[in-house]
């Protein structure tokens, strides 16, 4: 497979942040997570992602999050936090907090809770956070959960902002690919963020990866990957399909609590949420279980890493 001309490409999970039962930050546990998914082999992470609760913390729990997990990450692989502030004053103010705390990019998501039908005002909130910061910058596309959907033509009125380096596309249609390949060529670096699109996106030509699910089996996760790379369809297809059902966890309303119960099944962190996220119970958790564990009882043995 042709070899992607940007420095951002490989698996950059989105992670958990991790919780206490009361709710309270647990940035141990953060942290032993994120050594778990730097020695499977990704290339980047994202902090702070919609997967991370970015919404229920407090600007101040943000920038503890971000300046303890550099911390941790000691340049292994760029750190990159998510930007969803409500305002883009304070969404550029954050990225630049995240710029002087030593991050190394960020994915910034459109103001989730305004439903802009006008794409002039997407467009501005983008290049105002842009202008804000020095650092690399991911746009993410996710018209499904936030209502604000970036076109390819949007994407290329912005190609003339050099810090946006790369695209998330999330909007579940794989044929989005194939158009903004079409109408911006190679001028970012694609990911896909859909989990269980990641194999059809690959076939298409993505860059990179915003894992969510397979953070909890993060070796079988970068396996994959690394299959789709060499360009091995018989057997990432054989992996793919049994990844699968755990992938669809990513994709419901309540991925963070589904994804947060498959961390805790797999001994990398625990469930805990933040209100209004509520702990799974009775049937629904039952039926989540049964497919984390069916997984894990299934998973293939994954060869070393050369």
């Amino acid at each position: 497979m042709k070899k992607s001309p940007h420095a951002w490409r490989g698996v950059f999970p989105a992670i958990t942040t991790q919780m206490h039962k009361d709710g309270s930050l647990d940035l141990e546990a953060t942290a032993r997570h994120t050594d778990a998914l730097i020695a499977s082999g990704i290339t980047g992470i994202v902090f702070l992602g919609s997967l991370g609760e970015n919404q229920t913390l407090t600007g101040d729990e943000k920038r503890l999050v971000m300046r303890e997990m550099i911390a941790d990450v000691k340049g292994r692989v760029p750190v990159l936090s998510g930007v969803a502030e409500a305002a883009t004053a304070e969404a550029a103010r954050y990225v630049r907090d995240c710029e002087k705390l030593g991050a190394d990019g960020a994915m910034v998501l459109p103001p989730m809770s305004y439903r802009s039908p006008d794409p002039e005002e997407r467009l501005a909130h983008f290049r105002t956070v842009a202008k804000a910061t020095a650092l690399p910058l991911m746009i993410y596309n996710n018209p499904i959960s936030y209502a604000n959907e970036v076109t390819p033509e949007m994407f290329a009125r912005l190609a003339s902002v050099k810090n946006f380096v790369a695209i998330k596309e999330s909007s579940g249609d794989t044929r989005r690919l194939t158009d903004l390949r079409r109408v911006v060529g190679d001028r970012y670096a694609l990911f896909t963020g859909v989990d269980d699109l990641v194999l059809e996106s690959a076939v298409l030509g993505i860059d990179g990866w915003v894992a969510g699910a397979g953070i909890a089996l993060p070796a079988h996760n970068q396996w994959l990957w690394e299959l789709m790379q060499r360009g091995e369809w018989e057997k990432a297809r054989e992996v793919y399909r049994w990844f699968t059902p755990l992938m669809h966890l990513d994709v419901h309303v309540k991925f963070v609590q589904y994804i947060k119960l498959a961390v805790q099944e797999c001994g990398l962190g625990r469930e805990w949420t933040r209100a209004p996220r509520l702990p799974l119970t009775g049937a629904e958790r039952k039926t989540v279980l049964k497919v984390i564990h069916e997984t894990i009882a299934t998973a293939p043995k994954v060869p070393k890493r050369k």
